[in-house]
């Protein structure tokens, strides 16, 4: 049971290959899309009605079985006939299943003998990899799973998404961008095309425009991350950042959150010891009113020379994540414990 990377799908659709079954699957449901649609436009390309040959069931609305017989039928004016089957679900339970066991043996008999002239793609939302009808589409099906992407990934998306756009953001910034939105990447795309419209006519995405247009999706994580380091809870802390981390954050773009959280704090605190006014606090910091009363909560109580000893901390896990052996995701569980003690 062969499961393929979006790269090895992409390699076999420009090398021309087209197969007779597909199952696009996992939680990334842009990109998911995005390769149902590059499978249908590389099958149909001769169609001269493709309106005719292009057909999409969603199964929480059509019958299995109507479905999978319109993929036994002639194209029309073309080589072949494409059939979306999309809402497929197949979870740990059967009661909320849209590919039921009832429809196992029709399916088997479609997979086992598939119309050479269909491309049949399901699109799963959910496939419990465990249930006999899961591995009945995966055994027999060119299989390709769509994990969250990671930081990494989500950079090279972005700029690639700026370099189509003929639009121009520096490496901070586009990190900047992709901290701000996390791993999902129809709202990344979406940010980014919304940052390209508003950067004309220099078509240059600044600081100042990301922090006027971006909201922080990643933000409540992040601040509850804060929060419990701040509250000496290492056991939270260390619930929050697995989660983090097994949803795709970098630790080093994780770090550098942290390490704003963490001087956004300190110099909050330094202002209002001086005397500062809270609404000027908040302007200086960049703060939205529905966020302030929160955040100076937290900066009356944390310990200023704390604040400043775990800022001296986190720079010495840059480093590290930077030049040591040990792996990036060991260095920040490090730093957490060593914030928490």
């Amino acid at each position: 049971m062969e499961i393929l990377t979006r790269e090895d799908l992409r390699n076999q659709l420009r090398k021309g290959e087209i197969k007779p079954l597909y199952l696009l699957f996992g939680a990334e449901k842009y990109l998911r899309d995005v390769a149902a649609k590059t499978i249908a436009d590389r099958a149909l390309q001769d169609s001269q009605l493709r309106e005719f040959n292009d057909i999409e069931f969603s199964l929480s609305e059509t019958d299995f079985i109507h479905a999978i017989s319109s993929a036994e039928q002639l194209p029309m004016l073309s080589t072949r006939r494409v059939v979306k089957i999309v809402d497929v679900k197949i979870g740990a339970a059967a009661n909320k299943d849209t590919l039921k066991e009832d429809y196992e043996d029709a399916l088997n008999r479609y997979l086992q003998r598939p119309v050479e002239s269909s491309v049949v793609i399901f699109v799963a939302d959910e496939i419990d990899k465990r249930r006999k009808i899961s591995r009945l589409l995966l055994e027999n099906c060119v299989s390709v799973e769509f994990s969250n992407l990671s930081d990494f990934e989500l950079l090279g998306w972005a700029k690639n998404k700026l370099k189509e756009l003929n639009t121009h953001a520096d490496d901070q910034i586009v990190r900047e961008i992709v901290n701000l939105v996390g791993n999902n990447v129809l709202k990344l795309t979406n940010e980014i095309e919304k940052l390209a419209t508003a950067a004309l006519p220099d078509s240059i995405i600044t600081h100042a425009l990301v922090e006027k247009l971006v909201p922080n999706s990643r933000e409540i994580s992040n601040f509850d991350l804060t929060d419990h380091l701040l509250n000496k809870n290492r056991s939270r802390a260390l619930q929050v950042l697995k989660k983090i981390l097994d949803d795709g954050a970098e630790p080093l773009m994780l770090l550098g959150l942290i390490a704003r959280n963490f001087h956004q704090l300190f110099l909050a605190k330094e202002l209002m010891r001086q005397g500062v006014d809270r609404k000027e606090v908040a302007r200086v910091i960049g703060l939205p009113f529905h966020k302030q009363e929160d955040f100076l909560a937290t900066a009356r109580r944390a310990d200023g020379d704390e604040l400043s000893r775990s800022l001296q901390r986190i720079a010495k896990s840059d480093l590290a994540i930077k030049t040591s052996k040990a792996t990036p995701r060991m260095q920040i569980e490090m730093l957490i414990v060593e914030l928490t003690a």
